[in-house]
């Protein structure tokens, strides 16, 4: 894959995973208009995370890293990779199904392992109740994984990056329908979850077979094949859940303050825009890429690859971590502070915003450094690492809550971000040279930090100055507006002068894009 069809395939997923996070964003902000943070936004928060912390484990997460490269190679050799998709699928369906039969029969449980401070008081009901309605979710979208694997690995983007807008539409929908009507909100939210699911399978399911790996639902068989991809799935489960389990882990730290549960998920939400954005992208596509190369002995390319990733990921976030931490409390207060969402939950917010904006290149660079392993079918290693970086998470989590109260768990997910990336980084020197990021990679990271610092001072200095017009109704909407065109005419004015990017490259990319 040539560096400009590499970046094709970055913006084709980045494009619909945008239209997914704006939707979302649009999500976030009738839950805290119409619910806003407090007990029932608290126990919906805890329902919501249990399907969506073992989605990570059976879906994208672990899937993708086992299944995308063994079916690539069997794809692009000839082979039958059809059956082999069909095995896994009956596996992985019967495995999921066994998952959410359990998690019904023992959502009680789940809740109090996952949000221990909830017992005792009203919310530990509202959460088993909503986890009953909301966690067969995760087996419409461990299916949906593995369509949207095939279709990555048969360099078809589109589909499987557009399904997940469908759960932001429904959802969106649902709400306003609700207010409308005068229905209860989260009711209408909560049942709707598992339908969107349903509709998500049935985009990429559909999609896959115009691509012409058609699949049927079969009784599953533990053939040596299932066995290898069991072997390989297993770590990479812990390895790429790692950040799921963190912020369970900060959940749990944070549940018996109310609120704090409601204040974090907000807070987690806005920096996932441009992790969602660019991470995800550069994931999906990197792996497919990297392993066609390693296969072919082609160490450039590989090396190619890896840094054009990289630099993607690093133009993004850091201007994007740069925003959070210098303008955070404009940003959270005019994308929620309305209904039932208060100046004293903005300020909350904010802060969380702050902390996890350190955080937010390492969680990216995560998704550059983990294909080089997965590449090579190799998930212990980062599973490893990843259970370093959960002790750290934990000790510290647990540890700072006496000194820094709610807060803790947003110090301790950005602080085990960086220990992940370390360690990632670390093991890859035995690689060898393809998985060393290449002298224009290191050319162009220290001015994309000297454009991101020139973005932030001015962005900062302009927020000082115009803060009152932060307090009016209507012109903090303009505000803002003025504040993301001026950081991007600063960034994008000082990185192409200093040559930290070249704009014409993203021109070229959009004019590849649109003739595909």
């Amino acid at each position: 894959m040539k560096p400009i069809k590499l970046l094709s395939g970055f913006l084709t997923v980045g494009f619909w995973t945008l239209a997914s996070r704006v939707l979302g964003f649009a999500r976030e902000i009738l839950i805290a208009a119409f619910i806003g943070p407090g007990p029932v936004l608290d126990a919906f928060i805890v329902a919501f995370r249990l399907p969506n912390l073992f989605r990570r484990f059976f879906a994208e997460g672990a899937f993708n890293a086992a299944f995308v490269p063994a079916f690539a190679k069997r794809y692009e050799a000839g082979e039958d990779a059809r059956a082999f998709a069909q095995q896994a699928f009956n596996l992985l369906a019967a495995a999921v199904l066994t998952l959410v039969g359990l998690g019904m029969l023992f959502m009680p449980g789940l809740v109090w392992l996952t949000a221990g401070g909830f017992v005792g008081d009203a919310r530990f009901d509202m959460a088993v109740g909503y986890g009953h309605i909301v966690f067969p979710y995760i087996l419409f979208m461990s299916l949906a994984a593995l369509f949207s694997g095939v279709l990555n690995a048969t360099g078809r983007f589109a589909a499987a990056a557009a399904a997940p807008v469908l759960l932001n539409i429904f959802t969106c929908v649902a709400m306003a329908v609700a207010a409308i009507l005068g229905g209860e909100v989260i009711t209408w939210l909560v049942w709707t979850i598992p339908v969107a699911g349903v509709a998500q399978l049935a985009l990429v399911w559909a999609a896959a077979a115009r691509a012409g790996i058609v699949l049927r639902p079969g009784l599953p068989r533990w053939t040596p094949e299932m066995r290898r991809l069991t072997a390989v799935a297993l770590p990479a489960a812990l390895a790429m859940g790692v950040t799921q389990i963190n912020l369970v882990i900060g959940q749990y730290v944070a549940s018996d303050i109310e609120k704090a549960a409601s204040w974090l998920f907000i807070a987690d939400r806005l920096y996932q825009l441009p992790l969602g954005v660019v991470g995800i992208a550069v994931g999906i596509v990197l792996l497919p890429a990297l392993s066609r190369r390693l296969r072919a002995g082609d160490s450039a390319g590989s090396q190619d690859a890896l840094s054009r990733a990289a630099e993607f990921s690093l133009l993004l976030a850091v201007p994007s971590a740069v925003a959070f931490l210098t303008v955070p409390l404009p940003l959270v207060s005019v994308l929620y502070e309305r209904g039932a969402t208060g100046p004293e939950d903005v300020a909350a917010i904010a802060l969380a915003v702050a902390i996890y904006g350190v955080g937010l290149p390492a969680f990216m660079l995560q998704k550059v450094l983990q294909p080089l392993y997965f590449a090579r079918e190799d998930t212990r290693t980062p599973f490893h690492y990843a259970l370093v970086a959960m002790v750290v998470n934990a000790g510290l989590a647990f540890g700072l809550k006496p000194v820094l109260g709610w807060i803790a768990p947003a110090v301790a997910a950005s602080a085990a971000g960086w220990a992940m990336v370390a360690l990632l980084a670390f093991g890859a020197l035995r690689m060898g040279p393809e998985a060393q990021f290449d002298s224009r990679f290191r050319r162009r990271a220290w001015r994309i930090l000297v454009a991101s610092a020139v973005m932030g001072g001015g962005l900062y200095a302009a927020a000082s100055w115009g803060s009152w017009l932060f307090q009016l109704d209507y012109w903090r909407y303009l505000a803002l507006l003025g504040l993301v065109v001026l950081g991007g005419v600063l960034y994008f004015t000082v990185g192409q002068l200093l040559g930290a990017f070249r704009l014409s490259e993203f021109r070229t990319a959009l004019s590849r894009r649109k003739q595909t």
